[in-house]
């Protein structure tokens, strides 16, 4: 009965949830064509206000279709007030695309509108990557180690990239997103890159790093977010099959102290000290998520 129940869910479910994705993905979509016509300050940031909405919109709908078609518990915990004129920086883990609707619709009610650090081979997502290029969010070209050393002029180039679109967060209060570790988490990367952490991914420190020199003075807080999806381990297909019952986001508030601000890629003992606040970072969520997941 409960595959039964599964099968005859997911086409709908599914349905809504594209329906939801291009309705409002084509209105940012055209709106951010008028942006772009329009060289006008005032109106462009007009525009972008709406459009904003819009994007809150599209999170606020889909986790609505989600408890719809699923019994679920999505249990959010934070240790303190936030605040929509403040600049927030995220650093979050990454288990599943399910985490991007999820931090959307976190983000909604509480803090600015959330800009994602995304990879360039999204902005070919139908919706997705031409409505993330309208909403001002930076798309990054990730080189191995390798395909660096063979074309060393391309070294640095993300780190451009940020600097580059963390000026535009200057003047408006934002939320810049980080998934630390870079990709999402499954079990064949997780043993291919032989992680210390039991439920998580490496952390790479470099762009928060720079995202912290470059923004660190305007960040009010750093909110250390931990996802987690207690009882399933494909979330986006248990969700959209009606099979997930429990969601856990739990959001512990930091300082924005000089020491997190420096010169990460030039100052070796600073790379240091920088790389061994995020690995304890990473130990306490680890130690979260096994408390959860076991």
């Amino acid at each position: 009965m409960t595959m039964l129940r599964s099968i005859l869910i997911f086409p709908i479910h599914l349905s809504f949830q594209l329906i939801n994705l291009g309705f409002w993905g084509s209105l940012v979509i055209v709106f951010g064509l008028i942006k772009l016509l329009i060289p006008f300050a005032a109106f462009r940031n007009f525009l972008l206000s709406i459009m904003h909405r819009m994007y809150f919109s599209f999170g606020i709908l889909s986790v609505a279709f989600i408890k719809m078609f699923n019994r679920i518990e999505i249990r959010i915990e934070i240790d303190k007030a936030l605040s929509k004129d403040k600049w927030y920086l995220i650093t979050a883990n990454h288990i599943s695309y399910l985490d991007i609707i999820l931090m959307i619709d976190f983000c909604a009610p509480r803090i600015p509108p959330p800009k994602f650090f995304l990879k360039k081979e999204l902005i070919w997502l139908p919706f997705v990557g031409i409505g993330a290029w309208a909403l001002d969010m930076p798309f990054m070209r990730r080189y191995s180690r390798e395909f660096v050393a063979k074309n060393p002029h391309l070294r640095g180039k993300d780190i451009e990239t940020t600097k580059h679109y963390c000026e535009r967060y200057i003047d408006k209060p934002t939320t810049v997103i980080n998934f630390v570790e870079g990709t999402r988490f499954t079990l064949e990367k997780h043993a291919k890159r032989k992680s210390p952490f039991s439920h998580l991914m490496r952390p790479k420190a470099g762009g928060i790093a720079f995202t912290l020199s470059a923004m660190g003075n305007l960040f009010s807080n750093i909110l250390d977010i931990t996802i987690a999806y207690p009882n399933s381990r494909h979330p986006m297909m248990d969700m959209l099959s009606g099979r997930m019952t429990k969601i856990i986001i739990d959001v512990t508030t930091l300082p924005v102290t000089q020491e997190l601000i420096g010169d990460y890629f030039n100052d070796e003992h600073f790379q240091a000290r920088f790389q061994t606040w995020i690995n304890t970072l990473w130990e306490k969520k680890n130690a979260r998520m096994r408390a959860w997941m076991n």
